[in-house]
């Protein structure tokens, strides 16, 4: 993963890009130059809060970094948010499943709100189009016209370019990935998440180990001992080191399922790369060849042979510095310009 960092020394009135990550359990934030160095940055757990709660801690981290921009003299050219879920690009509203009390929550006209008069821009956008985004400009995509992000982590969304364009769909839904079919029969479970999020996100892995534990048709030495309501996808993938044979069966179907969605990716879109993202890449990374074995069992043989399967060059800060492209003033070129020089 490329190294993340902040510039100690801010030059004199340097224009800046203010990017916001809303993930299901944290809050980033960020000040960017317009080359993509980190001038600021800050990060709240999110702690269990929902509904305004959440948005509260928004505009108190977008108030901070507006404050540490006048301190060292930054002007910010925008705000760009990124959000998990669906960002309503007219009415500025946001579905986030993953977010108790956030089926329409007006997000934008919060943020304006809080910024008062000054008229700064605020642009909200989906984590998935945001990830593709930042690893257009500063990641694995530098120079990809066609390229597939892949972010698993407590959801499970897809950001796709397209001929160099975000692919939004109609809605601007497209890359809700967390709902591909990839298993038969239906099951209530996948109404809430979808079939491939219920078997292949963080909680996901969570779940379908605690279903195996429970059915004991294999014993777990390690997870067995860790109360239901406390196993997470961290634990699995502790265990699965130490050969438990529950996480290595939950590993071995995730890998399946995400060789599959990868397939399909590979077949309809015949995309450059694939770029495996999220918080479960992290642990993940290192099944990204095993991913691409299965992949590779299934997809277009000719579009299989010359994609890249690769982890993320911007690890969890994807998201991020996708959202702070999203800002770039007027005369000063967008974030395809920059990254092409």
């Amino acid at each position: 993963m490329r190294p993340f960092f902040c510039v100690s020394v801010v030059p004199e009135r340097c224009m800046a890009l203010l990017g916001l990550d809303l993930g299901g359990t944290k809050l980033s934030g960020g000040l960017f130059d317009l080359h993509g160095r980190c001038l600021e940055r800050r990060e709240t757990l999110l702690a269990g809060r929902s509904g305004s709660d959440v948005g509260t801690a928004i505009t108190t981290m977008l108030s901070d970094l507006r404050l540490q921009a006048r301190v060292s003299s930054v002007e910010i050219s925008g705000i760009g948010v990124s959000v998990p879920g669906i960002a309503h690009p007219i009415n500025g509203k946001v579905w986030a499943p993953n977010i108790s009390g956030w089926d329409n929550y007006p997000l934008r006209d919060e943020i304006r709100a809080a910024v008062g008069p000054a008229g700064l821009p605020v642009i909200v956008d989906s984590d998935r189009a945001c990830s593709i985004l930042g690893e257009r400009w500063q990641g694995a995509a530098r120079g990809a016209r066609h390229a597939v992000f892949l972010a698993v982590g407590t959801g499970i969304g897809a950001g796709i370019l397209v001929n160099g364009d975000v692919l939004r769909g109609a809605q601007d839904i497209a890359g809700a990935t967390g709902w591909m079919a990839l298993d038969q029969p239906f099951r209530e479970e996948y109404v809430q998440c979808g079939c491939f999020e219920y078997h292949a996100s963080g909680p996901g892995l969570a779940g379908i180990a605690r279903n195996l534990i429970a059915e004991q048709s294999i014993r777990s030495p390690r997870l067995s001992s860790i109360p239901f309501d406390r196993l997470t996808a961290h634990d699995v993938f502790a265990a699965h080191e130490a050969n438990d044979p529950v996480a290595k069966e939950v590993i071995r179907r995730a890998i399946i399922a995400w060789g599959a969605a990868a397939a399909n990716f590979v077949s309809l879109l015949n995309p450059e790369l694939i770029i495996f993202g999220g918080g479960v890449f992290g642990p993940a990374v290192r099944f990204i060849d095993d991913i691409r074995r299965e992949a590779a069992k299934w997809a277009q043989p000719i579009s299989m042979r010359s994609v890249r399967f690769v982890p993320s060059a911007l690890g969890n800060d994807a998201a991020l510095i996708g959202a702070a492209s999203l800002t770039f003033p007027a005369g000063h070129g967008d974030s395809t310009a920059i990254m092409e020089d």
